[in-house]
């Protein structure tokens, strides 16, 4: 029996929930310049379509109807936004040290003129913008909130730069 090979998958997008669609939206877009490939539209819970049929495989029954919205990248990563009807719609709670979700990151070369858009319309910003290897390289970063609190971080450069040179080795 031969094995096949492994091979490094693509990433293909990321879901995040977010009280508000529309802000949503509106953030995503004018903010960080993400294209919008579908506007918002409900879903409602019922078995006679794929989507679905989908949703109820997924989330199981109750949910009624949610709105979703698709949104890419520069780079052509999608971003897939829910909005909830009975969801809670406070910020969820940070813990980076349990299992689960902590992040996701996004690239700008500029950062400062990013960071102060994010908290311009809403956002934070969650520490001070930071050199991976000081008077060395131009690599930085930040952690930031979008409005909705959901944490993502910054990058001036791409990941395979940033760490091909083992930022934590010197």
């Amino acid at each position: 029996m031969q094995v096949p090979p492994v091979y490094p998958k693509a990433f293909s997008h990321i879901g995040l929930t977010v009280p508000d669609i529309n802000a949503a939206v509106t953030f995503y877009t004018e903010v960080m310049g993400w294209y919008l490939i579908m506007a918002p539209s409900v879903v409602t819970e019922e078995t006679e379509t794929a989507i679905g049929q989908m949703c109820l495989d997924v989330f199981g029954t109750g949910w009624q109807q949610f709105e979703i919205a698709h949104l890419s990248t520069g780079d052509g990563i999608g971003i897939e936004l829910f909005s909830f009807l009975h969801g809670r719609k406070e910020a969820p709670a940070f813990e980076p040290f349990n299992t689960g979700l902590f992040h996701f990151s996004i690239q700008d070369p500029d950062i400062e003129g990013l960071v102060q858009k994010i908290v311009a319309h809403g956002g934070k910003q969650r520490m001070p913008i930071r050199a991976y290897y000081p008077n060395e390289k131009p690599y930085r970063m930040c952690y930031v909130e979008d409005p909705f609190g959901i944490v993502f971080e910054i990058y001036t450069h791409s990941y395979e730069l940033t760490y091909s040179s083992g930022a934590y080795n010197k």
